[in-house]
């Protein structure tokens, strides 16, 4: 597992966005050969997408080929309404950039079948050959995607109940109102997120320090989710400083001595 860590939310950032276009350009994908990425919501991605919509309209990067699968929707939200997650990726995303809109897939929260959804979810994604770049956010608790303390290390798509603190978490969406927070979504399993061939945790700020502390020097354990990513072979945390408030500073200094020669986004955007 790499550990990358920045001094703060910006340039941590620019790092993320400048990986992911490293990594499209790589693969150098084809509309018969796309290049598939998993994608999250949340505040911690918001400045890696409005790096990736500078860069692509520097003319350094092109998501014409790129199809991309979001890890979760709150079940009951339409696809119009300000917070849900097809709102949040158009406003934050897609619309500032060349991806077709059929390369998109979002579950859908208002569907009939709800478990059906996310069956046929996992089959898209199987379809395309399964997803190149993995990219998830954490909560406090450690959860990745909405797979909350307790989740199964191997669960797949499914229907989930969202626990009280990541309600209230995610009442500051919903103008403070606990009523008005879905109490369950569509979430893609852990065990998706693991079949990726490479997998970005990204996490600023001392809040998401325990957590971080969790993936990265404790056992992998169910009640933190996201330490999960230590059996991955190609996992990469993505932190500012104050995010590895929790690690040890032997940790700390062992991660920024063998990666500081790999800390300058720059790079990885030449060519």
């Amino acid at each position: 597992m790499r550990v990358i860590i920045e001094p703060d939310y910006a340039t941590m950032s620019r790092w993320a966005a400048a990986y992911v276009v490293h990594s499209i350009r790589q693969f150098n994908p084809t509309k018969d050969r796309p290049f598939v990425m998993g994608l999250p919501t949340g505040s911690t991605p918001i400045g890696m997408y409005q790096n990736l919509i500078k860069l692509h309209k520097a003319g350094k990067i092109s998501f014409a080929h790129v199809v991309t699968f979001n890890m979760d929707e709150y079940v009951g939200l339409t696809k119009d309404h300000p917070q849900s997650y097809h709102a949040f990726m158009w406003d934050n995303l897609f619309s500032h950039i060349d991806i077709p809109k059929h390369n998109v897939h979002i579950l859908n929260g208002m569907a009939k079948d709800l478990w059906a959804e996310c069956d046929q979810y996992e089959q898209s994604i199987q379809r395309f050959g399964g997803i190149e770049l993995f990219v998830g956010g954490i909560g406090p608790d450690g959860h990745l995607a909405f797979n909350e303390p307790g989740s199964s290390l191997a669960s797949r798509t499914r229907v989930k109940t969202l626990n009280e603190s990541t309600v209230i978490a995610n009442a500051r969406f919903f103008d403070g109102d606990l009523s008005r927070v879905p109490r369950t979504a569509l979430t893609v399993g852990v065990g998706t997120v693991m079949d990726a061939r490479q997998v970005m945790i990204l996490a600023n700020g001392s809040g998401k320090a325990r957590a971080v502390a969790a993936g990265i020097e404790e056992g992998v354990n169910h009640m933190w989710t996201v330490s999960c990513v230590q059996m991955h072979p190609h996992a990469i945390f993505v932190c500012d400083d104050d995010a590895t408030l929790e690690l040890k500073v032997g940790t700390v200094q062992y991660f920024k001595s063998i990666e500081k020669d790999n800390l300058d986004p720059d790079k990885m955007l030449i060519g």
